[in-house]
């Protein structure tokens, strides 16, 4: 091999370029990362605001998250981003007509399904007859294969509607799950990729749900932790660097321009989001490129909230009659001084608010705050600002499957890696972590260097 047939550009910086990057140097390639942004992490990051770590989002992982568990351990950070014993998750709704009620969905010891059966029973959320039809609905499920493309053309509300899950099932249940997973609703969610989800998280092993979210700044995993391990792996990082062609040299390798440089390369793995992809993509690399164009995107919005007091006793719950969705307790991992209490409300397929006015939200989510925490009711607030992600997830609407290309392209040498490719998974950090993953076998394989899956005994 020559100099450049072991010389690897991974263009991306976020968790499936850190990912493809680690892994190509632990093979003993020569590896350069070039990032666009002034850091690492991709939308899982975390800024300053005066003196609060904001992360620009929430972001959790499943104990069924095999990858992304995986990319914990590599940059030395797992102790940072425990999962909890067991999953135990408050739901509390507002619009009862007997007042708000708390349930929690809180698994047990029995083997999968009889783990939920016990929360199940005892939701209060549904009616006995909406509970019996849960049990029916999740025994079909069983029965898929998310890889059948024939889901994949489906709508999840209308699977769920033959099964008999009334409207306030799939409100109560299947989209409070649904919609934070797979950042939309059933009825604009593939089959395949709901079913993919479920059968997972809660079908797969009776621990598979427990979740997981960090204790401490993203950006302390994501950013500090993991340029650390590719600096150890010997790793060339290159910060804001924006790369504007990738192209063949006379000699068949691969050329990748920069504003400030262009480096040569045998192999190169674009970990960019699918339009950026289409950009650099060179002509003949994929059959049909312009699928890319057609894959669909979805906002997430969260909404930040510094009270003068603690309003909420527990890390996080979920809200049903309200359009708050999920609310977290950022307090400790935030930096807040001693006294207040620092909250973020994670909004997925937030089409209706993303463009919205701070002070459109603000008179919207304070006084639906006060309404799910009555402690809320009397504390000051000291801030209120929002993040926006616009295109923060791929959409999982039925078809994106069959737009969704594999790490391999057409031309020898270049790969893809995202969380938008053919991972099976919707656009999580865990599709994120395995698409780099699969990016790396790939190119590693085409080169003859044989490594073993991180993953081949969890699979």
């Amino acid at each position: 091999m020559t100099g450049t047939d072991q010389h690897a550009v991974v263009v991306g910086g976020g968790l499936a370029g850190v990912t493809t990057a680690l892994e190509l140097a632990d093979a003993g390639l020569r590896v350069t990362l070039l990032e666009g942004r002034p850091r690492l992490g991709g939308l899982a990051f975390s800024f300053k605001r005066g003196d609060l770590d904001v992360d620009n989002g929430q972001h959790v992982y499943l104990r069924c998250c095999t990858a992304y568990r995986w990319f914990l351990d590599r940059v030395d950070g797992a102790a940072l981003a425990p999962l909890q014993d067991r999953l135990d998750v408050p739901v509390l709704d507002v619009a009862h007509p007997g007042g708000p009620r708390l349930g929690r969905l809180r698994r047990g010891g029995l083997p999968v399904p009889l783990h939920l059966a016990g929360a199940l029973a005892r939701y209060p959320h549904l009616s006995l007859a909406e509970r019996a039809s849960v049990g029916r609905a999740a025994l079909a499920l069983r029965r898929l294969d998310p890889a059948d493309p024939a889901l994949d053309g489906l709508d999840f509300a209308t699977w769920l509607s033959r099964y008999g899950q009334s409207a306030r099932t799939i409100e109560a249940l299947w989209d409070l799950v649904g919609i934070a997973t797979l950042n939309a609703t059933a009825q604009h969610s593939s089959l395949g990729l709901a079913a993919m989800v479920f059968k997972t998280a809660l079908l797969s092993d009776k621990s598979a749900a427990d979740i997981g979210w960090a204790h401490v700044p993203l950006g302390e995993l994501h950013d500090t932790l993991a340029r650390k391990q590719l600096d150890a792996a010997g790793v060339r990082t290159r910060l804001r660097t924006r790369v504007t062609a990738v192209t063949r040299t006379p000699e068949g390798a691969w050329r990748v321009d920069t504003e400030e440089e262009s480096l040569d390369a045998g192999t190169v793995v674009l970990a960019v989001p699918q339009r950026e992809a289409h950009g650099l993509l060179p002509a003949g690399a994929l059959a049909d490129p312009d699928k890319l164009l057609d894959i669909g995107t979805a906002p997430i919005l969260n909404v930040h909230v510094v009270y003068d007091r603690k309003v909420l006793r527990q890390p996080f719950f979920a809200a049903l009659g309200s359009p708050v969705q999920w609310v977290f307790d950022r307090t400790a991992s935030s930096g807040l001084p001693d006294g207040g209490q620092y909250l973020a409300l994670s909004q997925s397929a937030a089409q209706d608010d993303i463009d919205e006015p701070v002070s459109v939200l603000r008179a919207k989510y304070l006084p639906e705050l006060e309404r799910l925490l009555p402690a809320a009711r009397g504390a000051k607030v000291r801030d209120f600002f929002v993040t926006r992600e616009r295109t923060a997830t791929f959409a999982p609407t039925p078809g994106v499957g069959r737009l969704r290309p594999g790490a391999r392209t057409d031309t020898p040498g270049l790969y893809l890696a995202g969380a938008w490719t053919a991972t099976g998974w919707p656009a999580t950090m865990e599709g994120a972590v395995r698409s780099g993953l699969s990016a790396a076998q790939a190119a590693l394989a085409a080169l003859g260097r044989h490594r073993e899956h991180p993953l081949q005994e969890a699979a």
